[in-house]
């Protein structure tokens, strides 16, 4: 048997560790299964309406791989080139996906919390 003095956030422990045949440590038991759930999962929420995929003729595009965080357009709204239409997160940064011309937002390709790839389809303006 060994003793050492462990010292987490502060707080020290004194452990003893006993080794096993041959050196190695001793095999743990294993732990209990956990009983299965019985309860059915929940369903995922709806993602907002959108046209069908692509419908616009201007596409916005992820610009990096990330998470979308915000949708701050809706499908028909109308927007200036410029606004800003989907926000992705990505490193911790909030980096905005605007619109690459005047008019109408087509379609909302994603939702909020999708994974997305750079060159990804987010959103489509007519």
């Amino acid at each position: 048997m060994k003793n050492y003095t462990i010292t987490v956030n502060g707080v020290a422990y004194e452990v003893t560790v006993e080794e096993g045949a041959g050196g190695a440590a001793a095999a743990m038991p294993a732990m209990p299964k956990a009983p299965a759930a019985t309860a059915p999962m929940p369903a995922a929420p709806a993602a907002a309406p959108a046209a069908s995929a692509g419908a616009g003729a201007n596409r916005i595009e992820a610009g990096a791989a990330g998470k979308v965080f915000k949708i701050e357009a809706k499908v028909g709204q109308t927007v200036s080139k410029g606004d800003t239409v989907i926000i992705l997160e990505a490193m911790k940064m909030e980096i905005p996906m605007v619109s690459p011309v005047d008019g109408t937002i087509a379609s909302i390709d994603c939702a909020v919390g999708d994974p997305v790839e750079a060159g990804s389809l987010l959103a489509t303006v007519d």
